[in-house]
């Protein structure tokens, strides 16, 4: 039976304390463009996705919610590579207008910018 691929409550993080033991200690910071991502380890099989988008990073919640989408079908399509990381992805810069495939782009080189980091260490 292949692996499951879904995006479920388990890949979240759901609490602020769960968000604040990677704010405060991240053993990554990979960044591109207007996107940054703070990564530690985790003790779960699973690897865990947050993500901080501001009103003030992109103004129409259309925008925000198209990131959202591309972060977590990136996220998804890569859990295998991802296992065992808890992963916060920020918007640092104005987006207004994302291109939907630029955004797919973006996020793709960034993961592939973690998983190099994490092979050295």
């Amino acid at each position: 039976m292949p692996i499951s691929q879904a995006f479920t409550r388990q890949h979240r993080l759901l609490t602020g304390s769960q968000y604040q033991t990677v704010f405060d200690q991240p053993q990554w910071k990979v960044g591109l463009g207007s996107y940054l991502l703070l990564v530690t380890r985790n003790t779960q099989p699973q690897p865990r996705l947050g993500l901080v988008i501001g009103r003030k990073r992109a103004k129409r919640a259309v925008d925000r919610g198209r990131i959202k989408r591309r972060v977590r079908e990136q996220f998804r399509c890569r859990q295998q590579e991802l296992a065992g990381l808890d992963i916060i992805l920020l918007v640092r810069g104005r987006i207004e207008n994302p291109d939907p495939d630029q955004v797919t782009r973006d996020i793709t080189r960034l993961f592939d910018k973690l998983l190099a980091k994490c092979r050295q260490a």
